[in-house]
């Protein structure tokens, strides 16, 4: 039997992700494990415990998860064999028997309060953190005239009654999710490559000669941004997604380039989305 990690606990986004990958690329002898820190899901996967780990990379509203970003630069040789993109649905609900109108708190994971904010402010409910979606909604059955924000999925996991839908503040809310191995995908001819490199320190306009080499090629980018190296103030390392697989004969060159003009430089992955 086969094991895929995942952010835990069970009823989370993550756990919704894993299990489109499971559905996708695996039979019912694969069984989806949950951990509970992002470092412990890439553990799983270092040490062949799992054979792919599932954690969230990027949220179109709160940004990069910096957590997994710093993880794979830093700490492990993983690299992105895949991507999920899942709408961020947040529902209203309560253990069976409670109506909307009974509802006086509601507890959830601090971003998913955040992503709800005006919802929660016209309802006049007062807020509670968890340490996660599911968190509160297993333990909303504890709370008198209480009820969580999570996905679907725990509802049923934990017997609940979704009172309100889709009750986030913006529609087009929508979570990144990366699939890690031990290697990336084949070329599919529909791929994107993500790397990560930082410039040399006495070299100016460095990283302008960088995306001149993509220019160069016509290779889109779909993403920039950068990060603290760690190595001190004013130093930085640098993500870049674009089309495109490392194998192809031009990704390839640029791959090259790239890693002769910069001072640190890594390869994340190359990957398809899975839908």
């Amino acid at each position: 039997m086969s094991h895929i990690a995942f952010l835990g606990p069970e009823g989370t986004f993550t756990h919704q992700a894993a299990s489109i990958l499971k559905d996708k690329l695996y039979d019912d002898s694969t069984e989806l494990v949950y951990f509970d820190t992002i470092n412990d899901v890439m553990d799983a996967v270092i040490t062949s415990k799992c054979v792919k780990g599932v954690v969230p990379i990027e949220n179109s509203i709160e940004g990069p998860v910096n957590v997994t970003l710093d993880a794979l630069v830093h700490e492990y040789d993983l690299m992105i064999e895949g991507e999920i993109v899942l709408p961020i649905n947040h529902n209203l609900m309560a253990p069976k028997g409670l109506k909307l109108s009974d509802i006086s708190d509601v507890y959830s994971h601090p971003q998913a309060l955040a992503q709800c904010h005006n919802y929660i402010l016209n309802n006049s409910f007062r807020v509670h953190s968890t340490s996660s979606t599911a968190a509160a909604c297993k333990n909303i059955v504890n709370f008198k005239n209480s009820a969580s924000i999570g996905t679907v999925k725990a509802a049923e996991l934990y017997g609940l009654n979704i009172l309100d839908e889709n009750i986030q503040d913006v529609d087009n809310n929508e979570t990144r999710f990366v699939v890690l191995s031990k290697h990336d995908s084949r070329p599919t001819g529909d791929d994107k490559t993500s790397i990560v490199f930082s410039l040399h320190d006495d070299k100016p306009g460095g990283l302008y000669g960088i995306l001149g080499i993509f220019a160069e090629f016509s290779i889109n980018l779909s993403k920039i941004e950068s990060r603290p190296s760690k190595q001190g103030l004013n130093k930085y390392v640098f993500f870049i997604n674009f089309e495109g697989h490392r194998q192809d004969e031009d990704i390839s060159k640029i791959l090259k380039l790239i890693g002769e003009n910069t001072s640190f430089f890594k390869v994340l992955g190359s990957y398809h989305l899975i839908q």
